[in-house]
């Protein structure tokens, strides 16, 4: 699996808290090993969003990614639910 970032998901996740952080990379390695984990809570977005998923970081914080195919993902955002506006 080859994970890409866009430069807003870059922005955002420099600027979290360092706990935050460090859940997001925990989280990114469950990914890695299956995006379907249950702990990850990961999801089909609606509306707008249709074309994208997302999986919990914590109760709060969310990833919002779109798989590209062939094994490639893109991290869209990092945020709170202020993701979905």
């Amino acid at each position: 699996m080859v994970i890409f970032t866009t430069s807003l998901f870059r922005q955002k996740f420099k600027k979290l808290p360092p706990e935050i952080k460090e859940r997001a990379k925990e989280g990114e390695k469950m990914f890695r090993e299956n995006p379907f984990n249950p702990k990850l809570e990961t999801h089909k977005l609606h509306g707008k969003y249709r074309r994208y998923w997302a999986f919990s970081v914590t109760n709060i914080y969310r990833i919002m990614f779109e798989f590209l195919g062939g094994g490639e993902i893109v991290f869209i955002d990092i945020d709170t639910h202020n993701i979905y506006r």
